[in-house]
């Protein structure tokens, strides 16, 4: 099980596969459903969600623009509350820096809060191939790790899963990793969560290492952020003695004041909760504050980049570093509900994962230059985003990219990236097109040819078109062009039947 899934087919070969699998589709249906119905609700009841959707797009992009002044700031209020903050420019780098912090503790086993950033770069697998076994203690990563699976859902990694296949998982590989499922265990929603309950419990109360993400970094404080739901975040950030937190660098705030913004917005469009069941802060370490308390005695802040700084390069795909990981653009994609997140072959699926994993990655891959084709274009998904990304304008920005080629950001460096293979047609066709429409007598002259040979189009398209008829109608070409009809209707108005 890779961290971020390279290797996988095209999306077309991979959404083929999820779309007939029926079983998978009746579950994605169901729960984007309820979800998408419940976050409805939620939203409707703030009558100024619009001007926080604004605020939030602002205070992200403020921040974005002056990144590395508040990354700076971050790094001294985190050391003066006595933290320890590294750095990490790619996945490795990460890699190596968690794992040689969790060795100098001389533990062998962590507990982890839900952490897509630490899935992005694949450090279960990293920690593991150290002899450091970690264990996820999220109840639908919990049944991602033991059932060997891969998130498909960015806020129910599970949400592929049934209940009576998540019966069978318990039952069959809890007692590998700790403590075993009850005898007799159901599929009733109680009983699964009461055996998860326990078998973490015991991981909670024995490990001496927890490492996190964070949803925000207030920059003017030095405090991150977690918000959850079940209350085994909690668990992970207080009781270890050393807490590694890994932390994209996108994720900070200037100040105290901007979580208002984000803590109403968050919960109402994720989990369309009014407010989380819990949102833990934690300022440096427990020594480091006055008196004593919960929290580590040690902590560790790793800032990863991964491709965010060349992300941050492009003036269109930047907005994708807005987002604050909500999931409602998966909710409301058709894409996504019929193909289901592994289709993506990234930890980040639906439309969100469409723009952000070709960023951060680059487009050399096979499944990264078809991610931006995995979509509509809708729109479903920026009316639903709380930061306002337009994510239609950047699938379009990115196609354009994998046909075009063109100027790229690469580990810092500017690099021209060579337009992809297999769009030769493509690229052919929208020259001709671009030739034709900036000359109106040519333009003319092809509609008027059309519309008489109308009987002898073909009901699909031959060659390389094939692909693009297989799964639509052609349009039918109207008797007569627009322009001619307008001529010689006068805009309609001499037309027969109308008074004249």
């Amino acid at each position: 099980m890779s961290g971020t899934f390279v290797g996988m087919p095209a999306f077309p070969e991979a959404a083929r596969e999820a779309v007939a699998n029926p079983v998978l589709r009746g579950n994605l249906r169901h729960a984007t459903h309820t979800i998408r119905a419940k976050r409805a609700a939620a939203v409707a009841e703030v009558s100024d969600w619009a001007e926080l959707r604004e605020a939030g797009r602002r205070i992200k992009d403020h921040t974005l623009r002056r990144l590395d002044r508040y990354l700076v700031q971050l790094e001294e209020a985190v050391t003066a509350a006595g933290g320890n903050v590294h750095w990490a420019a790619d996945a490795d780098e990460a890699n190596r820096i968690v794992t040689r912090l969790v060795k100098e503790t001389g533990e062998s086993e962590v507990v982890k809060v839900k952490s897509m950033a630490t899935q992005e770069i694949g450090l279960n697998e990293a920690l593991e191939a150290e002899g450091i076994r970690a264990y996820e203690t999220d109840l639908a990563e919990l049944i991602v790790q033991l059932g060997k699976d891969r998130p498909s859902h960015i806020l129910v990694p599970a949400i592929h899963r049934n209940r009576g296949e998540i019966r069978d998982i318990f039952r069959a590989e809890m007692g590998e990793w700790g403590r075993p499922a009850p005898e007799g265990l159901t599929d009733r929603p109680a009983e699964l969560a009461e055996a998860a309950r326990l078998h973490l419990r015991e991981k909670f109360l024995r490990a001496k290492v927890g490492i996190s993400g964070a949803n925000f970094m207030v920059a003017e404080t030095g405090t991150l952020v977690v918000v959850e739901s079940e209350g085994n975040g909690r668990m992970c950030l207080t009781l270890p003695e050393t807490l590694i937190s890994l932390v994209g660098i996108e994720k900070i705030v200037p100040t105290w004041r901007d979580l208002e913004v984000f803590l109403q917005t968050l919960p109402r469009s994720s989990t369309a909760e009014r407010m989380n069941p819990y949102t833990s802060m934690w300022t440096g370490t427990r020594d480091g504050q006055a008196g004593e308390g919960d929290g580590p005695r040690t902590f560790h802040l790793v800032l990863l980049d991964n491709g965010r700084t060349d992300t941050l390069a492009d003036e269109v795909g930047r907005q994708a570093l807005r987002c604050i990981r909500c999931s409602a653009c998966l909710n409301v994609c058709p894409v996504y509900e019929r193909a289901g997140g592994h289709a993506y072959g990234s930890v980040y699926p639906g439309p969100i994962g469409a723009i952000l994993s070709p960023q951060l990655r680059g487009t050399g891959s096979e499944i990264d230059a078809s991610l931006p084709y995995a979509s509509s274009l809708c729109g479903a998904c920026y009316e639903v985003c709380p930061v306002a990304i337009d994510i239609p304008e950047v699938l379009v920005h990115l196609r354009e990219r994998v046909v075009e080629g063109g100027p790229v950001t690469r580990a810092g460096n500017k690099a021209v990236l060579k337009p992809a293979k297999g769009h030769a047609a493509e690229r052919a066709a929208m020259r001709a097109a671009r030739w034709a429409l900036s000359r109106p007598g040519a333009l003319r002259a092809g509609q008027r040819l059309a519309s008489r040979t109308r009987g002898l189009h073909p009901r699909t398209l031959p060659g390389p078109g094939r692909a693009w008829s297989a799964a639509r109608d052609l349009p039918t070409v109207p008797a007569e062009p627009f322009r001619d009809w307008w001529q010689r209707t006068n805009g309609g108005a001499t037309e027969e039947g109308t008074a004249k």
